[in-house]
């Protein structure tokens, strides 16, 4: 008796043992993603243009980095703030602790090198070394066409220098703290395909996009659900209520299956005047966290090929609930 509990505590030492290893491996060692790359970004005209439609239009990259106007639904961007970082994304959202987006200003990234900048937009690690919270889609952006990173990099390089030295540091929650060294990866990046390959084209962009992130419903701890692509169902808690992502797979019941191109687009840029009026907190009016004034930006052609892949994805017969006002919310995917 005695000899099986020496064994049984020799067991439970070796295992808490082996998990402290883990765990100092994890804090330690991790992320280990490599240096940042030794890049020089030698903007032009053509490039920072390039960089400002996919940082304000696709990317969207200054939708979360600028401060955003709630009294009105979609939540539009205070002109003046591009950039100026600030934006809370906290535990009563549905986040794994409190995470808030830097500034993106010369005032803060002009001792960062282009290629810290790179590595961060790409693999989520920062200029220290720390994890990044994939709020951030760097999983995605490791895909895109260095190029267009490189134009991101040029054009943020531009922006009006903006002071915010009032932004909290960002804190992850038991076990995040410990799953957020791992996610970081080096990932490979594609070349941008002819857009006259609209398929490939608006694949392209619907990743670059980061569609899929908000559009695919997620289990309780964040994982999306297997055989859901683009069903739309994830939730998102607004002060007004709980809104939800649309299906926007061509399912003809309850997804854009009856759209048609023209309507697709149109939705869009109809959304310029639409998402524009005052919400009316005090009448739970419908309010959405989709970012319409940003994607409203994109061309035609864009928008039209992000359509034409849609059309190709498969399926799925999943009718969501968009908004439910607040006081009466309900559990739905």
């Amino acid at each position: 008796m005695k000899k099986a509990i020496r064994i049984l505590l020799f067991v439970l030492v070796g295992i808490v043992i082996l998990a402290g290893i883990g765990v100092a491996y994890i804090k330690l060692a991790l992320p280990n993603v490599g240096p940042p790359p030794e890049i020089t970004v030698k903007a032009d005209s053509a490039q920072i243009a390039r960089g400002k439609y996919l940082a304000h239009h696709v990317a969207i990259c200054i939708d979360c980095h600028s401060e955003r106007d709630w009294k009105a639904s979609s939540g539009p961007l205070v002109a003046g703030t591009e950039g100026k970082g600030g934006e809370a994304f906290k535990r009563e959202m549905g986040f794994p602790g409190n995470y808030f987006a830097p500034n993106l200003t010369p005032a803060h990234l002009s001792n960062w090198t282009d290629g810290e900048i790179y590595r961060a937009i790409t693999t989520g690690v920062s200029k220290d070394g720390r994890a990044l919270f994939p709020l951030m889609p760097y999983p995605n952006f490791a895909q895109v066409d260095p190029e267009d990173v490189k134009s991101i990099i040029a054009y943020i390089r531009t922006l009006k220098p903006i002071e915010n030295r009032a932004i909290p540091a960002s804190e992850s929650d038991f076990p995040m703290n410990l799953i957020i060294n791992t996610i970081p990866a080096k990932r490979e990046a594609t070349q941008r395909p002819d857009p006259a390959d609209t398929v490939a084209y608006g694949k392209y962009l619907i990743t670059f996009a980061s569609c899929g992130d908000c559009h695919t419903p997620t289990d309780d701890k964040g994982n999306k659900l297997p055989g859901m692509d683009l069903a739309g169902g994830r939730v998102f808690p607004m002060p007004t209520g709980t809104v939800r992502s649309l299906n926007i797979t061509p399912d003809r019941e309850t997804g854009i299956g009856t759209w048609t191109k023209e309507s697709f687009v149109s939705r869009f840029k109809a959304a310029r005047e639409n998402f524009t009026h005052p919400a009316s907190l005090e009448n739970k009016e419908f309010m959405t966290i989709m970012p319409w004034t940003m994607y409203a930006g994109m061309s035609e052609q864009d928008l039209g090929a992000i359509y034409t892949y849609l059309k190709t994805v498969k399926p799925v017969s999943h009718k969501v609930e968009r908004f439910t006002p607040k006081g009466r919310e309900i559990a739905s995917r």
